[in-house]
């Protein structure tokens, strides 16, 4: 169940996979290494601002491109 009382500026983390194009598994993964942090919620449902996603999307984006 997701959290109904997200701050403006955060995504969920089933949003953050879908944004990211990989699993909610991919998204523990990335946190696990330090690649995306978590920026409240609770350690269930954690949050991930839309900031960090964005730039991790762009990241992947360019890595691709190359």
């Amino acid at each position: 169940m997701e959290s109904t009382n997200l701050r403006p500026g955060h995504l969920t983390a089933h949003q953050t996979a879908q944004q990211l194009g990989i699993s909610l598994d991919g998204v523990r993964q990335l946190v696990r290494r330090g690649q995306l942090k978590r920026s409240g919620g609770s350690p269930r449902q954690p949050w991930y601002a839309a900031a960090d996603v964005t730039a991790l999307v762009l990241k992947r984006a360019e890595r691709d491109a190359a």
